[in-house]
């Protein structure tokens, strides 16, 4: 019976009721992949986004921890072979932020180590 309308519609129609329901078929499908491709770009922007935030970028250590470096190393070389150097010492706040950068530094470096070796 639904063979005989399917065939009478297409015979009034002239086929147009299946080239219509093609492209509603085809229509349907591309909104799916549109929204797969959506929902992987969203996906790796955030994977992306999680590990910037997770991991310590290249300025950090630019901006912090190689300036802190020199600074100590050169206070630690002036003060073991008297160079005269006259390292300067930092500013009231700086001094301790530099403290709590270095020790952050080595905490989490050092708890990194840890975990790794309990880990395996």
């Amino acid at each position: 019976m639904g063979w005989l309308v399917k065939t009478l519609l297409g015979w009034l129609t002239g086929g147009t009721l299946d080239r219509v329901l093609d492209t509603v078929d085809h229509k349907v499908n591309n909104e799916t992949e549109r929204e797969r491709i959506k929902a992987s770009i969203v996906e790796t922007q955030l994977k992306v986004q999680a590990n910037l935030l997770v991991s310590r970028t290249w300025w950090f250590q630019l901006f912090f921890v190689i300036p802190l470096g020199m600074w100590f190393s050169a206070v630690v070389a002036d003060s073991l072979f008297h160079f005269e150097w006259n390292v300067a010492a930092l500013p009231a706040p700086l001094d301790q932020w530099a403290g709590w950068i270095i020790s952050s530094l080595f905490l989490v470096d050092g708890g990194k180590a840890l975990i790794g070796r309990f880990t395996r």
